[in-house]
């Protein structure tokens, strides 16, 4: 059977796109995001994201994520950017788009510019049981003590509606061998039953921090839209990076803008483009 698809990627972050707004889901998005991701013997990328209709009528379509290992993703700013995207250029001519999600809620979606999209990701937490996290305390889950594979960390957990663990760096953040390394371990820690993405920091000044990300599901990412509002959120909490102003994230796939809210609610811009489109024999 042939599939027609759309790939599109926000800052590098790519996933394959299916319209299944007349047709619905297909019968195993587990499998069929592990068959398609696989780079190099596929399309490639970092999962799948379904396009479905709205989960409530007021809605314009609801958003269905499966990661390149099968498992089944909460949230994703990039995602819901491109999400945005598509339906803007298929048929909802609206520079506001209201997003269904099945594990976060309802995502409200501004276009900014051409391909430019800012996405209202609601309020972040740092409670353990929003996360979840188990042995680390209640919460607020700053600057907990964490013991991985030896070496003794310093984390700072929050959930963006999907969990996130940030480490801070004081020099570059971790790329290659050593992100997949301290990424996986710290992804799979007991601390997080679900697991948990992973990002690693380094603040340059008030509105600027470079990102590395181990992404729940997927591996080493380009660029995470969830990840960078974390990221940033923490840096507020600690003081270091202000309220009601852009934070400049730069991601190995290019530059996210993040704004923390006085109310703990974030919002995050960037682009959504489209790579290709095609058909694959599944």
């Amino acid at each position: 059977m042939k599939l027609r698809f759309t790939k599109m990627q926000g800052a590098g972050n790519d996933y394959i796109y299916l319209d299944c707004r007349q047709t619905g889901l297909p019968p195993d998005p587990p499998a069929l995001a592990r068959q398609l991701s696989r780079r190099r013997f596929s399309v490639g990328a970092d999962g799948l994201i379904c396009i479905g209709p709205p989960l409530l009528a007021d809605a314009d379509a609801a958003m269905y994520i499966w990661n390149a290992d099968g498992s089944e993703g909460a949230m994703c700013g990039n995602g819901a950017r491109c999400v945005a995207e598509y339906l803007y250029t298929h048929g909802v001519d609206k520079a506001l788009i209201e997003l269904d999600t099945p594990g976060a809620g309802r995502k409200t979606l501004f276009r900014t510019g051409e391909q430019m999209w800012q996405a209202g990701m609601g309020r972040f937490s740092t409670r353990a049981e929003d996360l979840p996290a188990v042995g680390l305390g209640a919460g607020p889950l700053l600057d907990v003590p964490l013991v991985v594979a030896g070496r003794s960390w310093r984390v700072h957990c929050l959930s963006m509606g999907n969990p996130h663990c940030v480490v801070l760096c004081d020099k570059t953040p971790p790329t290659g061998g050593a992100l997949a390394a301290w990424g996986r371990a710290l992804e799979r820690h007991p601390a997080f039953p679900r697991r948990t993405n992973v990002e690693f920091v380094r603040y340059y000044g008030e509105t600027l921090l470079d990102v590395t990300v181990w992404e729940r599901g997927s591996g080493a990412t380009l660029a995470c839209g969830t990840g960078a509002c974390a990221a940033a959120a923490v840096l507020v909490l600690r003081g270091q990076c202000p309220r009601e102003q852009e934070i400049s994230v730069r991601l190995p796939g290019g530059t996210l803008m993040v704004t923390v809210l006085a109310d703990d609610t974030v919002l995050l811009s960037g682009p959504a483009r489209t790579v290709f489109t095609g058909e694959v024999e599944v």
